[in-house]
């Protein structure tokens, strides 16, 4: 199928999922993410009306906005080594795989302007998975603030929930980063206000909407995998 096609299908499931949560659609965001797919099909999403695009890979970045030059916002969406920073920061619109003081310094040194971050939260507690356990965020954001990393902005946290099929066990991961937003919201941090939620993916991005997200990260359901 088209991408236009999915993401007909997908918006159908996206107001739904604010219906039954009174949520206003306007509220959430789609990442179209490409990192299996080519640069063509990347073209076919930002026509589409897709404005936000997201990479695991700084090469499958790199590459991709060569052809789409205009328009979408960038994101990078996969675990980001201290070494490659340099190579990204200054070329995407937001990270969100902050989960360390060693990434936080590397962005601090390297930006030119403030960085847009999620902080990434390992809320399911697998070993698989990267992220600060949800009792170390709040620590970690004081941390921040406390030792002047000014290039970096919290704008949200973001998680990957477990793939499974279990609805209780996707409602508890995505039910826990939003009492834990809501928690760092409230304290009023001036780097990091913290209204955004980064969670949910092809398979449970309408729990995660229901649960309070605000930017679901959409790939195979919405521009399937040809590379």
């Amino acid at each position: 199928m088209k991408v236009v096609e999915n993401l007909s299908v997908i918006e159908r499931k996206i107001q739904e999922a604010c219906e039954r949560s009174n949520r206003n659609r306007e509220d959430i965001h789609i990442i179209a993410v490409t990192k299996y797919v080519s640069p063509e099909r990347t073209i076919e999403a930002a026509e589409a009306g897709i404005n936000h695009i997201g990479e695991n890979r700084i090469e499958g970045l790199i590459n991709k906005q060569q052809y789409v030059k205009e328009g979408p916002k960038w994101h990078f969406i996969g675990s980001l080594q201290t070494r490659k920073v340099k190579d990204v920061v200054d070329h995407v619109d937001y990270i969100h795989s902050l989960d360390r003081v060693s990434l936080a310094k590397e962005i601090q040194k390297r930006a030119k302007e403030q960085v847009p971050c999620f902080v990434q939260v390992n809320a399911s507690g697998e070993e698989s998975k990267h992220g600060l356990a949800p009792e170390e965020v709040i620590p970690f954001i004081h941390q921040l603030q406390e030792e002047g990393f000014d290039k970096i902005l919290v704008v949200g946290l973001m998680t990957m929930a477990p793939f499974v099929e279990d609805e209780t066990i996707l409602r508890s991961c995505f039910q826990t980063m939003k009492s834990l937003q809501q928690e760092v919201m409230n304290l009023h941090i001036e780097n990091a206000p913290c209204k955004e939620l980064s969670m949910g993916m092809s398979n449970d991005f309408e729990i995660a909407i229901e649960e309070g997200s605000t930017y679901i990260r959409i790939g195979t359901a919405l521009v399937g995998e040809d590379s």
